[in-house]
């Protein structure tokens, strides 16, 4: 009887871990691709003001499976000394994070 009790327990454990391990390896994704589309966009924000649609340079080197876009759109109505810059990121080919900001001709 002991030995199912604690059979049963340590199967409990066993499962908490696992399901504890699998999430920890979730938020350190988006924690990583948080931080690549953070950086992105302030180097993005700092290069030279291209007229919209631009594609800007990517920030190098990459965490291993990571991807970037960096790119500028013109605003309706808008004058062409303002645009809004979409920061994507993927892992693995999958869209992690978008991040949105504007860059002005300065």
């Amino acid at each position: 009887m002991a030995v199912a009790i604690t059979a049963i327990a340590i199967t409990g454990l066993l499962s908490a871990l696992s399901t504890g391990s699998l999430a920890v390896r979730r938020i350190d994704r988006r924690v990583t691709a948080e931080n690549v589309a953070r950086a992105q966009l302030e180097y993005t924000k700092s290069q030279a003001y291209i007229i919209a649609p631009a594609s800007y340079a990517i920030i190098s080197p990459l965490p291993d499976g990571y991807s970037v876009t960096a790119e500028g759109s013109a605003l309706a109505g808008r004058d062409d000394d303002i645009q809004k810059v979409t920061v994507t990121v993927a892992h693995n080919g999958e869209t992690a994070v978008v991040l949105e900001d504007y860059k002005v001709n300065r």
